[in-house]
């Protein structure tokens, strides 16, 4: 088992949870450490893809760690060192806008804003609508950021969903053993 600590935090993006849920096993067979952070959304909305109390009890079932669900939580990990590399899956247009505008005022975007402060890695898995119109310039803006690395993506329904991204969740492992070397897993667009 490999020890350096992983920090996996989930977004919105309901109807990915299950594949997310898949990677995050994936992880958890690979590394000693994983703590489980949960969105506001997703810690306390219940949605036709489940309820929230079930995501936080197999998040801890998973992780075998509490779920952190609030700023107070999140705020010590870059402070105390917690992590060596920050998962953020799925990352929503909403958190990857925010995390480029600098704007930190939901528990991911702290998480992710404490643990930068260390200058190790955030691993992003998007999943968003918007990736290729409104959510473009966001994406951009994290690619050429220091410290983000993105699980490669491409476009999950290019004739119904045309501007819609999302990343190959089963890549997100391959994705933080790259990033803790300081590498972009490649190749970071997939084909259709």
């Amino acid at each position: 088992m490999r020890k350096e600590r992983v920090g996996f935090a989930l977004c919105g993006s309901f109807c990915t949870h299950e594949k997310v849920l898949h990677a995050l096993e994936a992880l958890t067979q690979q590394y000693e450490t994983v703590i489980p952070i949960a969105s506001e959304n997703a810690a306390f909305t219940d949605t036709r893809f489940g309820t929230s109390a079930d995501l936080r009890r197999r998040l801890r079932e998973i992780t075998g760690h509490e779920v952190l669900c609030d700023l107070p939580s999140v705020e010590p990990i870059g402070p105390k060192g917690l992590l060596d590399v920050l998962v953020i899956a799925p990352a929503t247009g909403n958190t990857i806008a925010k995390l480029a505008a600098g704007i930190t005022d939901t528990v991911v975007t702290m998480a992710a804003k404490s643990h930068l402060r260390n200058g190790r890695p955030v691993v992003i898995a998007m999943a968003s609508n918007d990736g290729l119109s409104a959510g473009a310039r966001n994406i951009g803006e994290l690619l050429v950021r220091k410290h983000y690395y993105f699980v490669p993506f491409g476009q999950d329904s290019a004739i119904l969903k045309p501007n819609s991204l999302i990343a190959d969740f089963d890549k997100i492992p391959d994705t933080v053993d790259a990033a803790l070397r300081g590498e972009q897993l490649q190749p970071i667009l997939l084909k259709s």
